[in-house]
């Protein structure tokens, strides 16, 4: 869907939006980046609209690619394949149905190639495919992150088997990438079908999609005539492949440079922030269970569970800058009570993850009262692998009763989620803190706290089970809850003591429910303190360190 006459728009005075049909100031609409002033509709862009809107517009520097063959097939339809191509050349100005460059994104170095549904519908030949290639290449041996914006209706029919080979050989220059740890992002925009999709541009490290933006491997039609399935009006629209796990975030065309920005500079793109924090001792973080006050398990049970607590979210905005949140496990869900992205901590890129769970009965429901399901545990995953490609820390904040103990977790495998996460974690090649921020319940709190360092707060909780739990399986009574959550062991002073934390950052007065932002300063103190020191340990000491520290427990 677009305007109906939009190539060369410059020539016209009105247009009209092909979504709502209204007429459009056709200046006006281009000073609008192409997106209806009235609907929100967003209208297709030419490749080089889409490099000029994006790219800081004084860095561009076209990345010149030699033409593929024009005619591998000798193969004709209803005209030679030669008089389509050159039909498509005269009328777009372009090569072929791509165009790549290398520039900046609001002074970050990129190199970024777009293409062009213009150009006979964006389909993926030869050419297309050297160009995106290229491209890769030209990232990978300048290290600068890769931004593909997609729009395709598939693979060039007219090249055969050939253009099929494009699909492989994008993948490959992307592996490429990931091998080499240098960042990719995919830009879907509508429509983006077929062989596109089923290759590069689902496979970069972050993807982003324009509001409507459809992307998917079968088309609609093609879906509904073979299997005679009727679809969901808003059936592998941007907002249904979020709400699936398949994307990170739809972002409006006029917030895509300062989106883009954040992803950059979150993944470590832009270089690294100012110099880190010496190592230090922190007057917030108790390292001895002799400098913590002897508190009462219930009621430290109590404490933790009250909604006034800040909650991961509140953590994330008080202290991670430029946070931008992904989203999706790419198998099929997105977990709400599962949160993570990338943002700056103390002026250094970090990958934050946490369980969320609200502050009032509508939002403990919508984030399932912050138990996650297998898919908030493979997108935790999936972003832990992004930051081990990216060598950037992982912080993660845990708070759940547990993991989501229903009949669809079951089924989606939520022992082996929480599993996989536990050995990932165990081996990740970066620094990785984990925060008990209120309640610590089980596997499912540990699917999160397998690190280097974890710190809990003062008046948080971690134990093997709840006290209600524990109370009806071993007293067989519920009523023994407090009694309990005495013998369970799972105080700060209790878990410190028996080296399960190996810090307990302390509260204000009153307890971080009074007051968030002084928690916030506690804890931003204690993280910098503890990272500076991380950042300090090369790899291997790492994964040693983090060995020993899981190998103690149980031995003699």
């Amino acid at each position: 869907m677009t305007a109906t006459v939009e190539r060369p728009a410059e020539e016209q005075s009105w247009l009209l939006c092909a979504h709502c049909r209204s007429p459009l100031y056709a200046k006006r609409f281009r000073r609008a980046l192409g997106v209806c002033a009235r609907c929100g509709h967003h209208g297709r862009l030419t490749a080089r609209e889409r490099i000029a809107q994006l790219l800081d517009p004084e860095s561009i520097e076209p990345i010149e690619v030699p033409p593929a063959p024009d005619d591998p097939l000798g193969f004709t339809d209803r005209l030679p394949y030669p008089e389509r191509l050159a039909a498509a050349r005269r009328d777009t100005g372009l090569a072929e149905a791509a165009v790549g460059a290398r520039g900046t994104l609001e002074g970050n170095a990129v190199a970024a190639v777009a293409m062009d549904f213009g150009f006979m519908g964006g389909s993926l030949g030869g050419g297309v495919g050297e160009i995106i290639t290229r491209t890769a290449e030209v990232a990978l041996a300048e290290r600068r992150p890769l931004l593909i914006v997609s729009a395709s209706g598939g693979a060039r029919m007219q090249e055969g088997p050939l253009s099929l080979m494009q699909m492989a050989k994008t993948s490959q220059a992307l592996r490429r990438l990931d091998e080499a740890g240098v960042p990719t992002v995919s830009l879907v925009t509508d429509p983006t079908y077929g062989g596109v999709a089923a290759s590069f541009a689902s496979l970069c490290d972050v993807i982003v999609a324009e509001p409507g933006a459809r992307m998917g491997f079968a088309g609609p039609r093609v879906i509904e005539r073979t299997i005679g399935q009727k679809l969901p009006p808003d059936f592998q629209t941007a907002e249904f492949l979020l709400q699936h796990g398949h994307i990170d975030a739809i972002r409006a065309r006029a917030e895509l440079r300062p989106a883009l920005r954040r992803i950059l500079a979150g993944l470590g793109a832009a270089g690294p922030g100012p110099a880190a924090a010496e190592p230090a001792v922190t007057d917030a973080l108790a390292v001895d269970p002799d400098e913590l006050t002897t508190q009462d398990p219930w009621q430290t049970v109590r404490t933790a569970r009250a909604t006034e607590r800040p909650t991961a979210l509140d953590f994330i905005g008080l202290l991670v800058g430029d946070f931008e949140e992904l989203h999706g496990d790419r198998i099929g869900g997105d977990c709400p009570a599962t949160v993570g992205g990338v943002g700056l901590l103390d002026g250094q890129p970090v990958m934050v993850i946490g369980q969320q769970k609200g502050h009032t009965p509508a939002e403990l429901t919508a984030r399932n009262f912050g138990m996650p399901v297998p898919a908030g545990y493979r997108k935790a995953g999936r972003l832990m692998r992004l930051a081990e490609k990216a060598g950037i820390p992982v912080v993660t904040f845990v708070d759940t009763g547990g993991a989501y103990p229903g009949v669809e977790a079951e089924q989606n495998g939520q022992a082996a989620a929480i599993a996989e996460n536990i050995r990932l974690m165990s081996g990740l090649r970066v620094p990785v803190v984990s925060v008990v921020l209120s309640e610590g319940g089980s596997g499912g709190a540990l699917g999160l706290a397998v690190a280097d360092r974890v710190l809990m707060l003062e008046n948080a909780f971690y134990s093997v089970i709840s006290p209600e739990g524990c109370a009806a399986i071993l007293w067989r009574d519920p009523a023994a809850a407090a009694i309990a959550a005495a013998e369970l062991g799972l105080t700060a002073p209790r878990l410190l003591a028996t080296g399960v934390v190996d810090g307990v950052v302390r509260e204000p007065p009153g307890g971080a429910q009074a007051d968030h932002f002084a928690a916030a300063d506690a804890l931003s103190a204690a993280l910098r303190s503890v990272l500076a020191d991380l950042r300090t340990r090369s790899t291997a000491e790492l994964l040693e360190s983090r060995h020993a520290r899981f190998r103690r427990f149980g031995a003699t």
